[in-house]
């Protein structure tokens, strides 16, 4: 719902910094953007861009508007929700963003379930690295962040959502596997694959080693990777091991493709987290937590 076209062309600009870009992704022409912001500023009788060229950025009543657009938006969407929720109608858009665990592993039966309680909400997903997700919640891409790790960003409101466990893995026929226990120090000799760095994972990893006395540096890392499900592949494939969660491997698990290695006094346990801006009131967020809970239960 945009009452305002020119601030939602306005809104666009200022988050590409780039006219042809936002031209693209509202659907018009380069020359409507110029002409609605032009509008924008005359009406406000300030300029919102300083433009050098093919480049632009915001001047400071440019800062201004956009910080009140997002807040304004932010108006839009809840009173859209709430219009709707008068007729038994749940409709706008939820734009959601998730780590890549959360989003291959949790998220989709919930997401299938949610679609067809509420058909007319627009569900879109962000998949990124923990540290992206709270980023682009910050930058405000997305209005609610599904994320794991220790990561407390005093900007956002972190709220539990599912408990995880990260265990060590190796595929079956690794000629490594001599023992279902193996002590800490073995793990400096044991090929290991992990995270990349901003991962929410590694980060628990680390929380978790430096417990008893190991830093990442001192693992034997054959390669970083930027997902669960490609480590999980290239440890199935090869005599290395991974961290994963659990929930990453649970089918591999059953059909007997891998196998847990316990460490001795090693517990990697963490909770995946919903998060939200400080002082944020969306009710299609609230909706989502709340739908999500309900279906773990």
């Amino acid at each position: 719902m945009v009452f305002d076209f020119r601030l939602h062309v306005f809104h666009t600009v200022a988050k590409r910094l780039n006219f042809t870009k936002a031209a693209a992704e509202l659907f018009i022409t380069q020359p409507a953007v110029t002409k609605h912001i032009h509008e924008l500023e005359n009406q406000l009788k300030t300029k919102l861009f300083d433009r050098n060229g093919s480049r632009i950025k915001l001047t400071a009543a440019g800062e201004i508007l956009l910080q009140h657009s997002e807040q304004i938006f932010e108006i839009y969407r809840n009173l859209e929700f709430e219009i709707n929720t008068l007729s038994q109608r749940h409709s706008g858009k939820l734009r959601l963003g998730a780590s890549t665990t959360a989003a291959q592993y949790i998220l989709p039966p919930i997401l299938a379930a949610f679609h067809r309680k509420f058909r007319n909400l627009e569900i879109t997903l962000t998949i990124k690295n923990t540290e992206e997700i709270e980023q682009a919640l910050q930058d405000k891409e997305i209005d609610l962040g599904v994320i794991e790790g220790y990561s407390k960003n005093a900007a956002i409101k972190y709220t539990e959502f599912l408990k995880d466990e990260i265990v060590l893995v190796a595929a079956i026929q690794n000629p490594l596997v001599t023992t279902a226990v193996i002590k800490p120090e073995k793990l400096k000799q044991i090929p290991l694959l992990l995270r990349e760095p901003g991962s929410g994972t590694l980060e628990v990893i680390a929380h978790a080693l430096k417990e008893i006395g190991i830093s990442l540096s001192d693992l034997n890392s054959e390669m970083q990777l930027g997902g669960s499900e490609s480590m999980k592949l290239y440890m199935l494939h090869s005599d290395s091991m991974a961290f994963l969660s659990v929930h990453a491997v649970l089918k591999e698990l059953h059909h007997k493709e891998c196998r847990i290695i316990d460490v001795e006094g090693l517990n990697i346990e963490r909770y995946f987290y919903f998060t939200v801006l400080h002082g944020q009131h969306e009710a299609l967020p609230e909706l989502f937590m709340k739908f999500a809970r309900i279906q773990l239960q």
